[in-house]
């Protein structure tokens, strides 16, 4: 094969037994990879119905075809398994330079299945893997757990481990790679830690080969230099600020989540915006593999209290544990990501529970005294002390550990949590931002915007300027980009660069954008169609998984904040979302039926029957 490796690894924990597979050209031509081979080995082989934190969970890291390739921004892998927040799958994705050693390695995916007996780490060498003791590692921080392994394998080699967090299962538990980049949502480091597996290891060297080395160098020259002409007559944000910039962007339009989304607009985001970070933390810029962007920040506190460094905060972690809990302190923001990074667990999930912890607290529904400190809004110092309480589930801790859903519900009103399928929202307040509701509302991970962003035509306008406001017409817009993550998740993409670059204003691939990539590199022949086709048959097999895990429309729901409660403020004051009348024409634009279950013809001419 080219551009992918044609092998996997399968790991059998509970007998310490590790096999190779071959990866067929049907596998690689219906689902790519990454994200697409996720869900081909979950949807054959996990129970939909099973526990998440059971040994018969599997949990594969997969690569795509073009991470690794030079590519640009062809770093990614995804983390796919049944998520024990969610009880729906997860498909994590994280970038840096781990993806592409493991692809050097020899391999386009790990299956890990059972249950180790001691804790282990799996250590991959160019082709050899070996499952070595843990048990000096169980309880050690993620960087510790970096430098101890990079001692104990090659000082070149790419970590992946799961902190305290993974260990002691809190629900929304990350795996960390080169310890800061996070596969993040739903909990795959709780199954890790299920697992008894602590970490991955990885040294690789092997060439990548490429179908048509000349193709694909002549596409990616000509594709850099429109890269820095665009970025000459206009300096991308992300580069000058990182995804910290979202803050006013979000602000400006009144969907900036405020107070745990009783508001849409932050009369102090000015505070804890990106200009505020790059002027006062950052140390440099850093770049994941391939990539000519360069939108990660590392960053540094010097400020009593809140002292530490590593990388981030991302726009995202700004907004949950910033405006989400009202704290206008972006050293104690900082503070707290630093904090999640190093115990593995995923910021946007913390952030939202704090601030659900927060408006409990401040109805009566909560007590201080439960809490073990006073809890108000804005309280930078409670919300450090919270993040590490929960990543070593502490105390109250314990408690939070279990995400906003399960602390509402315990406390006799679900209704505050922000969640769609009990994960939390991103960044974006639905009132304000229609198309994102049911972006959240139909994603099979729940709560997420990576799983198709209409940020990018709704806010950002990288294509084509569609009104935030306006529901009708949007379902076909959000399937569209649904579609389309599922390509370029399976690709091994970064959708911050694929986005601007390599799609049509009318969300279609560009003729000689990502099929130019994927055709040189894997000499497969794709044509667009077959991509559209195939990014389709992804997402419905998806779907899939969550019918037969019990989800069906009466999952594809939002908070009644969100459909009954008008924005207070800001310009999207008085909007409520409109799920109801988007899933109306969403159901029938995928070919599923009214309840939300993809229709036999849809599966049959998907190659799904």
């Amino acid at each position: 094969m080219f551009g992918w490796k044609g092998k996997v690894l399968r790991v059998d924990l509970s007998r310490g037994r590790i096999t190779t597979e071959e990866l067929t050209d049907e596998m690689v031509t219906k689902y790519l990879g990454g994200r697409g081979l996720g869900i081909y080995y979950l949807g054959r082989e996990m129970n939909p119905r099973g526990d998440p934190l059971s040994p018969e969970n599997i949990l594969v890291m997969a690569t795509g075809p073009l991470t690794g390739t030079n590519a640009a921004a062809g770093s990614r892998y995804m983390i796919t398994t049944k998520s024990p927040l969610t009880g729906a799958l997860t498909a994590s994705n994280s970038g840096g330079s781990l993806p592409t050693e493991l692809k050097r390695a020899g391999f386009d995916a790990v299956i890990f299945t059972g249950r180790s007996p001691e804790p282990v780490y799996l250590w991959i060498n160019d082709g050899r893997s070996e499952l070595r003791p843990a048990t000096h590692l169980w309880g050690k921080t993620v960087p510790k757990t970096n430098d101890r392994l990079l001692s104990e394998t090659d000082p070149n080699a790419k970590i992946a481990c799961i902190g305290p967090g993974g260990e002691r299962l809190v629900l929304f538990a990350s795996v960390m790679n080169e310890k800061h980049r996070a596969a993040g949502r739903s909990g795959v480091g709780a199954v890790m830690g299920s697992k008894n597996l602590k970490a991955l290891a990885v040294r690789g060297t092997e060439e990548i080969r490429l179908h048509d080395d000349k193709r694909f160098m002549a596409f990616h020259t000509s594709l850099l230099r429109q890269f820095k002409a665009a970025a000459k007559q206009n300096p991308p944000a992300l580069r000058e600020y990182g995804t910290a910039y979202g803050v006013a962007v979000m602000n400006s339009f009144g969907i900036f989540p405020t107070k745990n989304f009783q508001q849409g607009t932050f009369d102090r985001w000015e505070s804890i915006n990106g200009e505020v970070l790059k002027k006062n933390y950052l140390v440099g810029r850093k770049a994941c593999f391939a990539c000519p962007i360069g939108c990660g920040r590392q960053t540094k506190v010097d400020v009593p209290g809140f002292q530490g460094e590593g990388e981030g905060p991302e726009y995202e972690t700004i907004y949950a544990l910033g405006g989400g809990c009202m704290v206008d302190n972006l050293a104690a923001i900082t503070k707290s990501n630093y904090l999640c990074n190093e115990l593995g667990i995923d910021t946007i999930t913390m952030g939202q529970t704090i601030a659900c912890a927060m408006e409990l607290v401040d109805r009566g529904y909560l007590s201080e005294k439960e809490v073990g400190r006073p809890l108000k809004w804005g309280d930078g110092q409670a919300q450090v002390a919270l993040v590490e309480m929960t990543g070593y589930r502490k105390d109250f801790g314990d408690v939070l550990a279990g995400g906003s859903y399960r602390l509402a519900e315990r406390y006799g009103h679900p209704e505050l949590a922000m969640v769609a399928k009990k994960q939390e929202f991103a960044g974006y307040d639905p009132r304000g931002e229609q198309g994102m509701g049911l972006a959240y509302a139909t994603s099979p991970i729940g709560g997420s915007h990576m799983r198709g962003d209409p940020a990018y035509f709704e806010i950002f306008g990288t294509h084509t300027k569609i009104d935030p406001l306006e529901w009708r017409g949007k379902a076909a817009l959000v399937k569209k980009a649904q579609d389309l993550s599922c390509v370029i998740d399976s690709a091994g993409l970064c959708i911050f660069f694929a986005a601007r670059f390599l799609v049509e204003p009318n969300l279609e691939m560009k003729p000689e954008g990502i099929k130019e990539y994927l055709n040189a590199a894997t000499g497969a022949d794709f044509t667009v169609d077959e991509l559209n086709r195939i990014g389709e048959r992804i997402f419905n097999a998806e779907r899939m998984f969550l019918v037969r895990a019990g989800f069906s429309r009466k999952e594809d729901v939002l908070p009644p904040r969100m459909t009954r409660e008008p924005l207070p403020d800001g310009p999207a004051k008085g909007y409520v979302c409109h799920l109801e009348e988007m899933l109306e024409e969403y159901y029938p634009s995928r070919g599923w039926t009214p309840e939300g279950i993809p229709a036999r013809e849809t599966l049959k001419a998907l190659e799904l029957d």
